[in-house]
Protein backbone atom coordinates (compact mmCIF):
# COMPACT_ATOMS: atom_id res chain seq x y z
CA UNK A 1 0.00 0.00 0.00
CA UNK A 2 1.16 3.42 -0.99
CA UNK A 3 1.44 6.14 1.53
CA UNK A 4 1.97 9.51 2.13
CA UNK A 5 4.88 10.84 3.82
CA UNK A 6 2.11 12.71 5.93
CA UNK A 7 1.61 9.43 7.12
CA UNK A 8 4.67 7.66 8.38
CA UNK A 9 4.08 9.18 11.78
CA UNK A 10 0.33 7.86 12.04
CA UNK A 11 -0.93 5.50 14.09
CA UNK A 12 -4.25 4.90 12.18
CA UNK A 13 -2.77 4.97 8.80
CA UNK A 14 0.10 2.11 10.37
CA UNK A 15 -2.50 0.37 11.88
CA UNK A 16 -4.60 -0.13 7.78
CA UNK A 17 -1.39 -0.85 6.35
CA UNK A 18 -1.84 -3.84 8.54
CA UNK A 19 -5.02 -4.31 8.48
CA UNK A 20 -4.66 -4.19 4.95
CA UNK A 21 -8.28 -4.94 3.37
CA UNK A 22 -11.37 -6.86 4.88
CA UNK A 23 -10.18 -10.18 4.23
CA UNK A 24 -7.13 -9.40 6.78
CA UNK A 25 -9.94 -8.30 9.31
CA UNK A 26 -11.84 -11.24 8.93
CA UNK A 27 -9.28 -14.27 9.12
CA UNK A 28 -8.36 -12.24 12.62
CA UNK A 29 -11.71 -12.53 13.52
CA UNK A 30 -12.10 -16.39 12.81
CA UNK A 31 -8.76 -16.98 14.84
CA UNK A 32 -10.14 -14.86 17.60
CA UNK A 33 -13.09 -17.14 17.47
CA UNK A 34 -10.56 -20.10 17.55
CA UNK A 35 -10.44 -21.33 14.77
CA UNK A 36 -6.69 -21.43 14.55
CA UNK A 37 -6.26 -24.33 11.56
CA UNK A 38 -5.80 -23.54 7.92
CA UNK A 39 -8.72 -25.88 7.02
CA UNK A 40 -11.12 -24.58 9.57
CA UNK A 41 -10.49 -20.87 8.33
CA UNK A 42 -11.04 -21.75 4.82
CA UNK A 43 -13.87 -23.49 5.78
CA UNK A 44 -15.41 -20.32 7.94
CA UNK A 45 -14.58 -18.31 5.68
CA UNK A 46 -15.51 -19.54 1.97
CA UNK A 47 -11.65 -17.96 0.71
CA UNK A 48 -9.41 -19.72 -1.61
CA UNK A 49 -6.60 -21.56 -0.32
CA UNK A 50 -4.22 -19.14 -2.51
CA UNK A 51 -5.54 -16.13 -1.20
CA UNK A 52 -5.73 -17.64 2.55
CA UNK A 53 -2.30 -18.38 2.39
CA UNK A 54 -0.56 -15.07 1.38
CA UNK A 55 -2.85 -13.17 3.88
CA UNK A 56 -1.91 -15.59 7.08
CA UNK A 57 1.78 -14.78 5.13
CA UNK A 58 1.17 -11.52 6.12
CA UNK A 59 -0.51 -11.47 9.60
CA UNK A 60 2.95 -13.53 10.31
CA UNK A 61 4.95 -11.01 8.88
CA UNK A 62 3.52 -8.17 10.58
CA UNK A 63 3.89 -9.44 14.23
CA UNK A 64 0.08 -10.05 14.66
CA UNK A 65 -0.28 -14.13 14.00
CA UNK A 66 2.53 -17.05 14.82
CA UNK A 67 2.58 -20.39 13.52
CA UNK A 68 3.12 -23.27 15.73
CA UNK A 69 3.46 -26.49 14.83
CA UNK A 70 1.15 -29.32 15.34
CA UNK A 71 1.57 -31.88 13.15
CA UNK A 72 5.02 -33.06 11.75
CA UNK A 73 3.64 -35.23 9.33
CA UNK A 74 2.88 -33.61 6.97
CA UNK A 75 3.85 -30.56 8.71
CA UNK A 76 0.76 -28.30 9.61
CA UNK A 77 0.49 -25.01 11.74
CA UNK A 78 -1.90 -23.85 13.84
CA UNK A 79 -2.00 -19.77 13.89
CA UNK A 80 -2.40 -18.06 17.06
CA UNK A 81 -2.50 -14.47 17.81
CA UNK A 82 0.24 -13.10 19.35
CA UNK A 83 0.72 -10.38 22.14
CA UNK A 84 -0.08 -7.59 18.97
CA UNK A 85 -2.95 -9.85 17.42
CA UNK A 86 -4.41 -9.76 21.12
CA UNK A 87 -4.10 -6.15 21.24
CA UNK A 88 -6.13 -5.76 18.54
CA UNK A 89 -9.28 -7.32 19.61
CA UNK A 90 -11.05 -4.35 21.25
CA UNK A 91 -11.06 -2.73 17.75
CA UNK A 92 -12.70 -5.96 16.39
CA UNK A 93 -15.36 -5.54 19.17
CA UNK A 94 -15.65 -1.78 18.43
CA UNK A 95 -16.33 -3.02 15.14
CA UNK A 96 -18.42 -4.75 15.95
CA UNK A 97 -20.24 -2.52 18.14
CA UNK A 98 -20.65 0.15 15.01
CA UNK A 99 -21.80 -2.28 12.56
CA UNK A 100 -24.35 -3.44 15.26
CA UNK A 101 -25.60 -0.24 16.13
CA UNK A 102 -24.84 1.96 13.03
CA UNK A 103 -24.72 -0.66 10.15
CA UNK A 104 -27.15 -3.67 11.23
CA UNK A 105 -29.49 -0.83 13.60
CA UNK A 106 -31.11 2.23 13.68
CA UNK A 107 -28.15 3.76 15.55
CA UNK A 108 -30.33 3.88 18.74
CA UNK A 109 -28.05 2.88 21.56
CA UNK A 110 -29.39 -0.04 23.87
CA UNK A 111 -28.35 -2.71 26.23
CA UNK A 112 -31.06 -5.40 24.93
CA UNK A 113 -32.09 -6.59 21.43
CA UNK A 114 -34.90 -6.95 19.72
CA UNK A 115 -35.71 -10.05 18.28
CA UNK A 116 -35.94 -9.84 15.08
CA UNK A 117 -32.08 -8.17 14.60
CA UNK A 118 -28.79 -9.28 13.82
CA UNK A 119 -27.18 -9.52 17.33
CA UNK A 120 -30.58 -11.97 18.49
CA UNK A 121 -29.85 -14.14 15.49
CA UNK A 122 -26.22 -14.35 16.32
CA UNK A 123 -25.79 -14.80 19.94
CA UNK A 124 -28.49 -17.68 19.30
CA UNK A 125 -26.65 -19.10 16.57
CA UNK A 126 -24.25 -19.92 19.96
CA UNK A 127 -25.64 -23.17 20.68
CA UNK A 128 -23.47 -26.17 19.95
CA UNK A 129 -20.57 -23.51 20.12
CA UNK A 130 -16.90 -24.68 21.71
CA UNK A 131 -15.28 -21.74 23.81
CA UNK A 132 -11.41 -21.73 22.82
CA UNK A 133 -9.73 -23.90 24.84
CA UNK A 134 -6.65 -21.82 26.03
CA UNK A 135 -9.28 -18.75 26.42
CA UNK A 136 -8.41 -17.00 30.39
CA UNK A 137 -9.80 -14.81 31.76
CA UNK A 138 -8.73 -12.84 35.14
CA UNK A 139 -11.17 -13.35 38.36
CA UNK A 140 -11.56 -10.90 40.68
CA UNK A 141 -9.84 -13.25 43.18
CA UNK A 142 -6.51 -12.58 41.18
CA UNK A 143 -6.71 -15.92 39.50
CA UNK A 144 -6.84 -16.51 36.14
CA UNK A 145 -10.01 -18.89 35.30
CA UNK A 146 -11.77 -20.43 32.02
CA UNK A 147 -15.17 -18.64 31.23
CA UNK A 148 -16.83 -22.37 31.84
CA UNK A 149 -15.68 -24.65 34.87
CA UNK A 150 -14.30 -27.84 33.20
CA UNK A 151 -15.25 -30.10 36.20
CA UNK A 152 -18.93 -28.58 36.91
CA UNK A 153 -21.83 -30.98 35.62
CA UNK A 154 -22.64 -27.64 33.65
CA UNK A 155 -21.82 -23.60 33.69
CA UNK A 156 -24.19 -20.69 33.68
CA UNK A 157 -22.25 -18.09 32.47
CA UNK A 158 -23.96 -14.91 32.67
CA UNK A 159 -22.33 -11.18 31.11
CA UNK A 160 -23.93 -8.00 32.41
CA UNK A 161 -23.00 -4.94 31.92
CA UNK A 162 -21.76 -3.97 35.15
CA UNK A 163 -22.50 -3.24 39.29
CA UNK A 164 -22.16 0.40 40.57
CA UNK A 165 -22.56 2.30 38.15
CA UNK A 166 -24.25 5.23 37.80
CA UNK A 167 -26.69 4.72 34.54
CA UNK A 168 -28.93 8.09 35.31
CA UNK A 169 -26.54 10.23 33.91
CA UNK A 170 -26.34 7.68 30.90
CA UNK A 171 -29.96 6.64 30.22
CA UNK A 172 -29.54 3.24 27.97
CA UNK A 173 -32.77 1.28 28.10
CA UNK A 174 -31.73 -2.29 29.42
CA UNK A 175 -28.71 -1.22 31.25
CA UNK A 176 -29.82 -1.45 34.58
CA UNK A 177 -30.63 -4.13 36.80
CA UNK A 178 -27.17 -5.64 36.88
CA UNK A 179 -26.80 -5.39 40.85
CA UNK A 180 -30.39 -7.46 41.10
CA UNK A 181 -28.82 -9.59 38.74
CA UNK A 182 -26.03 -10.70 40.53
CA UNK A 183 -27.71 -11.00 43.58
CA UNK A 184 -30.51 -13.52 42.25
CA UNK A 185 -27.38 -15.60 41.40
CA UNK A 186 -26.15 -15.28 44.53
CA UNK A 187 -29.75 -15.76 47.08
CA UNK A 188 -29.75 -19.07 44.38
CA UNK A 189 -26.53 -20.22 43.89
CA UNK A 190 -26.96 -23.20 46.58
CA UNK A 191 -29.45 -24.53 44.54
CA UNK A 192 -27.01 -24.18 41.90
CA UNK A 193 -24.04 -25.77 43.74
CA UNK A 194 -26.34 -28.91 44.83
CA UNK A 195 -26.83 -29.53 40.73
CA UNK A 196 -23.17 -29.33 40.33
CA UNK A 197 -23.08 -26.28 38.16
CA UNK A 198 -20.96 -23.43 38.41
CA UNK A 199 -22.07 -20.15 37.76
CA UNK A 200 -19.14 -17.29 36.57
CA UNK A 201 -20.39 -13.63 36.18
CA UNK A 202 -18.59 -11.55 33.51
CA UNK A 203 -18.87 -7.90 32.96
CA UNK A 204 -15.76 -5.22 31.25
CA UNK A 205 -15.27 -4.24 34.26
CA UNK A 206 -11.22 -4.49 36.28
CA UNK A 207 -10.79 -7.29 38.57
CA UNK A 208 -10.69 -4.83 41.18
CA UNK A 209 -13.98 -2.84 40.82
CA UNK A 210 -15.54 -6.55 41.08
CA UNK A 211 -13.55 -7.38 43.85
CA UNK A 212 -15.02 -4.47 45.60
CA UNK A 213 -18.77 -5.59 44.38
CA UNK A 214 -18.08 -9.24 45.33
CA UNK A 215 -16.90 -8.26 49.45
CA UNK A 216 -19.72 -5.86 49.48
CA UNK A 217 -22.34 -8.14 48.71
CA UNK A 218 -20.90 -11.51 49.70
CA UNK A 219 -20.69 -12.66 46.19
CA UNK A 220 -19.76 -16.47 46.18
CA UNK A 221 -19.23 -17.42 42.83
CA UNK A 222 -16.14 -16.14 40.64
CA UNK A 223 -16.46 -12.60 38.68
CA UNK A 224 -14.48 -12.81 35.82
CA UNK A 225 -13.19 -9.38 33.67
CA UNK A 226 -13.38 -9.36 29.79
CA UNK A 227 -11.87 -5.64 29.95
CA UNK A 228 -9.30 -7.12 27.04
CA UNK A 229 -12.67 -8.29 25.41
CA UNK A 230 -10.99 -11.64 24.56
CA UNK A 231 -14.63 -13.43 25.19
CA UNK A 232 -16.14 -10.79 23.39
CA UNK A 233 -14.46 -11.31 20.18
CA UNK A 234 -14.16 -15.41 20.80
CA UNK A 235 -18.11 -15.55 20.84
CA UNK A 236 -19.04 -12.18 18.65
CA UNK A 237 -21.07 -11.35 21.96
CA UNK A 238 -23.06 -7.84 21.62
CA UNK A 239 -21.56 -4.99 23.41
CA UNK A 240 -22.70 -1.15 23.64
CA UNK A 241 -20.94 1.98 24.90
CA UNK A 242 -22.48 3.03 28.09
CA UNK A 243 -20.91 5.71 30.87
CA UNK A 244 -17.43 5.55 29.13
CA UNK A 245 -16.88 1.95 28.52
CA UNK A 246 -17.55 -0.67 25.91
CA UNK A 247 -20.01 -3.17 27.64
CA UNK A 248 -21.31 -6.43 27.05
CA UNK A 249 -25.16 -6.83 26.94
CA UNK A 250 -26.93 -9.08 29.40
CA UNK A 251 -27.15 -12.53 28.54
CA UNK A 252 -26.81 -16.56 29.49
CA UNK A 253 -25.36 -19.04 28.58
CA UNK A 254 -25.49 -22.87 29.70
CA UNK A 255 -22.21 -24.28 28.79
CA UNK A 256 -21.14 -28.38 29.10
CA UNK A 257 -17.96 -29.37 30.75
CA UNK A 258 -16.97 -29.77 26.88
CA UNK A 259 -16.39 -26.34 26.59
CA UNK A 260 -19.61 -26.44 24.56
CA UNK A 261 -23.18 -23.72 24.61
CA UNK A 262 -26.08 -25.68 25.36
CA UNK A 263 -28.67 -23.19 26.21
CA UNK A 264 -28.70 -18.98 25.55
CA UNK A 265 -30.88 -16.65 26.80
CA UNK A 266 -31.05 -13.19 25.08
CA UNK A 267 -32.48 -10.95 25.71
CA UNK A 268 -32.98 -10.79 29.68
CA UNK A 269 -35.74 -8.83 30.08
CA UNK A 270 -37.19 -10.49 32.94
CA UNK A 271 -34.59 -11.18 35.42
CA UNK A 272 -35.69 -13.23 38.23
CA UNK A 273 -37.60 -15.29 35.76
CA UNK A 274 -34.66 -16.04 33.66
CA UNK A 275 -32.47 -16.54 37.13
CA UNK A 276 -35.08 -19.62 37.50
CA UNK A 277 -35.38 -21.02 33.91
CA UNK A 278 -31.46 -21.20 33.95
CA UNK A 279 -31.45 -23.19 37.26
CA UNK A 280 -33.96 -25.82 35.67
CA UNK A 281 -31.90 -25.78 32.50
CA UNK A 282 -28.90 -26.33 33.63
CA UNK A 283 -29.84 -28.51 37.06
CA UNK A 284 -31.36 -30.87 33.99
CA UNK A 285 -27.50 -31.75 32.70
Amino acid sequence: MKMHNADENCGIAQAAVVLADWWNVLVLREVARGHVRFDALAAELGLSRKVLTERLGKLVARGVLRRSLYQRRPVRYEYLLTDSGLALLPLLVAMQDWGDRWVLGDGTATATAAPSGAEHSRVHALSGTRLPVDLLLPAADGADRPPADPDAAATVLFTYPGTGVDWSSDPIPGAPGCTLENLLFRDAWPDFRRAGVAVHGVSTQLPHEQAAFARAQSVPYPLLSDARHHLSAALRLPTFRGAGRLRLKRLILVVGPEGAVRHVHFPVDDIAQAVEQTLRLAAAH
